[in-house]
């Protein structure tokens, strides 16, 4: 049994179900998905990075905060923050929306599961022809 299967059987009934719905459809998405702790809480991650946890709330981690505002209307009433949707059994998360911000979503960093920017992506390009910038320093 995986560190997120043991900590999914131990959530009370019914956010367990609401909690292991979210989960299939993470795996479904991602499906080479582990298991792992993150922020203290069993967690399924993503390309390092988590995605669904369970401690004292269900949360849904977007790998991307921008994906939450693509959502942010279909989300009323669950609780969100910059790069968080908690989320009850009370309150499920709809499929479309855990699909469209999910791993594999267009939604995600690189639009892929298991697939991030690399840093050289991120770092800004200079405009300099390679001709005029400084050679690297010893």
């Amino acid at each position: 049994m995986s560190t997120v299967d043991e900590a999914t059987a131990e959530v009370p009934s019914p956010s367990r179900e609401a909690l292991q719905h979210v989960i299939d459809i993470a795996r479904r998405l991602a499906p080479d998905a582990e298991d792992g702790v993150s922020y203290g809480m069993p967690a399924l991650r993503v390309a390092g990075k988590p995605y669904v946890a369970a401690a004292k709330h269900l949360s849904l981690f977007p790998l991307s905060p921008a994906a939450i505002d693509t959502v942010r209307d279909e989300l009323a009433g669950h609780s969100l923050s910059k790069g968080t949707v908690r989320f009850t059994a009370e309150h499920p998360l709809p499929d479309d929306v855990v699909e469209r911000i999910g791993p594999g979503s267009r939604r995600s960093p690189a639009g892929r599961p298991g697939r991030t920017a690399s840093r050289e992506d991120a770092r800004p390009r200079s405009r300099l022809s390679p001709a005029c910038r400084r050679p690297p320093g010893p």
